[in-house]
């Protein structure tokens, strides 16, 4: 290539970027979405999930034994800093009324007989109602439950054995034969935000790069901009610096909005930072690479802006699915997940999260890095073919 050809190419790349950085700042939708969306949205999310546990759940407890004991346990499930005993109804039925009012989400029943079995080191039977209608309600009212009444157990065994004259570390050591330490690798606190908001925030990247790009793709076709960008001299536009100008514009615009996100936002929530910035960085290239190419190779099958927001943004949910992050892969079909790769946000997604969260190193995530490069070519090369389409439509004065 000569010189004067390459000084034209750079100079319709030039042209290409600038027009590009002008609908992305001076378009309020393209704004919104491409700048603004991933800020309000990993905001909105992260107060909504800011308190990460479920706290001082209402529980209603049908105490049909009113002994010491059966008080002793009531105060064991009040104690917990998750669960809160809200009502003691008299009877099943009372309790039933409170539970499909939704003014409690547990119903704990005592048998009558509850102090007299224990003394005569007889099974007991609890038993608990918790609403699965809301999972997390229901995992939290079940295990605070469930281990309190372990915890009771324990200290029945435990008097039992100091009774019949063993002595009380002795009494320790066969009433918790085996004590279990939990340490909650990655998640101390076993919360949801920190679960799920990595995943969100990949998700959010993919879905705003996409709508974005298929805005300002669809404006430039209603506005028949691809013509009045010919160079002069020239008949028709490249299709490398057409890309390239579009991949360039929504890389850096996307490489400032993660630093803040990364490295602003991700501390005043508190969400674990345990990935060294250069695996971070070198893993989000080809995943912002592949979701560019992707939304400009789709941005040019939209004659309209309203196009991609309207076609695109439902696809939000069902990507955070096939990403494994919502509900386990193994809890889905191995077809359905093996479609799901062929979506940025799926590889994007695991590698993140094991990176970010679990401070895992570039080589331990290969398999997804190199999954989202293969992307990126694929990607790239359906997006020049979209260009290139668009180009021979323009040159036929059918755009």
């Amino acid at each position: 290539m000569g010189l004067s050809k390459f000084k034209i190419k750079y100079r319709e790349f030039v042209d290409i970027l600038r027009h590009e950085y002008h609908y992305i700042f001076h378009d309020g939708g393209v704004l919104l979405v491409v700048v603004g969306a991933i800020l309000i949205y990993s905001t909105a999310y992260s107060f909504a999930y800011k308190n990460e546990v479920l706290r001082d759940i209402p529980i209603a407890i049908v105490d049909n034994s009113q002994t010491p004991s059966s008080r002793q346990i009531i105060r064991s499930f009040d104690a917990t800093p998750n669960l809160r005993v809200a009502y003691k109804p008299t009877s099943l039925e009372e309790a039933k009324k409170l539970f499909y009012q939704r003014k409690v989400n547990g119903v704990i029943v005592i048998p009558s007989d509850y102090e007299k079995k224990l003394q005569r080191a007889e099974k007991v039977n609890l038993a608990i109602y918790a609403d699965a209608s809301y999972f997390l309600m229901y995992r939290q009212v079940f295990f605070d439950v469930t281990n309190s009444v372990l915890h009771s157990n324990g200290n029945v065994e435990w008097v039992r054995f100091v009774s019949k004259g063993a002595q009380p570390k002795q009494a320790e050591a066969l009433s918790n034969p085996v004590t279990i330490s939990v340490k909650n690798l990655y998640n101390p606190s076993g919360g949801y935000a920190t679960f799920i908001m990595p995943a969100i925030i990949m998700v959010i990247i993919q879905q705003t790069l996409l709508i974005g790009i298929g805005m300002v793709g669809g404006t430039w076709r209603e506005l028949k901009l691809y013509r009045t960008l010919i160079p002069a001299g020239e008949k028709r536009l490249a299709v490398l610096p057409m890309v390239s100008g579009k991949t360039v514009a929504y890389l850096s615009v996307y490489c400032l909005t993660l630093l803040y996100v990364l490295g602003v936002h991700y501390r005043i929530f508190g969400y674990p930072m345990n990935g060294s910035w250069g695996t971070v960085m070198l893993f989000l290239l080809p995943y912002l690479l592949s979701c560019i190419f992707l939304g400009i190779a789709l941005s040019t099958l939209f004659r309209y802006r309203e196009n991609s927001l309207l076609l695109l943004l439902f696809t939000s949910i069902p990507f955070l699915m096939l990403s494994g992050a919502s509900i386990p892969k193994e809890c889905m079909p191995e077809w359905l997940y093996a479609i799901g790769k062929v979506v940025p946000s799926s590889s994007g997604v695991d590698g993140f999260v094991r990176i970010q969260t679990m401070g895992a190193t570039l080589s331990e995530v290969s398999v997804q890095w190199c999954t989202l490069w293969v992307l990126t070519a694929v990607y790239f090369g359906l997006a020049c073919l979209g260009m290139r389409n668009i180009i021979r439509r323009v040159e036929n004065r059918q755009e």
